[in-house]
């Protein structure tokens, strides 16, 4: 895969915090930008696939009340709350993926 050269006119202010940024972490600017913008798309891909897979499993997975996790969620189980059938308890835990995008971050520089 090649690169190509992406031209931006960019405030004076925003560039500056960014080259304090860059420079805390010992990056030029270009590798900080593009680091985080990496970053940003593999947070978006993932978070896609998570959607992609509550989908799966809501398409006829029943939880323990009997309802699938769609008609859990619209009945008022709580938003992006579904049973924890995977804790084994019972208890809610949160369907949106969110959390574990943070957990799931590559390490600062691995871009």
């Amino acid at each position: 895969m090649g690169s190509t050269v992406l031209s931006l006119r960019i405030d004076g202010e925003l560039l500056d915090r960014l080259r304090r940024r860059a420079a805390r972490r010992g990056m030029s600017v270009q590798d900080y930008v593009v680091g985080t913008l990496v970053r940003d798309d593999f947070d978006e891909r993932f978070m896609a696939a998570v959607e992609e897979t509550e989908r799966f499993y809501a398409m006829g997975v029943t939880d323990v009340t009997g309802a699938t996790g769609v008609t859990a969620r619209a009945s008022g189980t709580g938003p992006g709350l579904t049973s924890g059938l995977a804790s084994g308890a019972g208890e809610l835990a949160p369907a949106s993926g969110r959390a574990a995008v943070a957990a799931h971050r590559p390490p600062e520089g691995s871009a």
